[in-house]
């Protein structure tokens, strides 16, 4: 699946399966960029009770790789 495809916002799970990295560091991940407000971690939205992963921060850790911790 392409990138393009992929819908604006995608669960923690989807974002794992698309980052090939397991559903509890995925969580963990979320957790740290909540914690240092944005400095490190993966890029999540809080929408409600549910946690959105947005696909630009997907695509731009696509078009440039970096560490996420």
């Amino acid at each position: 699946m392409a990138l393009d495809d992929l819908p604006e916002f995608l669960t923690v799970e989807e974002a794992a399966a698309v980052l090939r990295i397991g559903r509890t560091s995925a969580y963990l991940l979320t957790q740290r960029w909540r914690h240092t407000r944005g400095e490190s971690g993966l890029p999540v939205q809080r929408l409600g009770r549910l946690l959105r992963v947005p696909r630009s921060a997907i695509e731009r850790m696509a078009v440039s790789p970096g560490d996420l911790a």
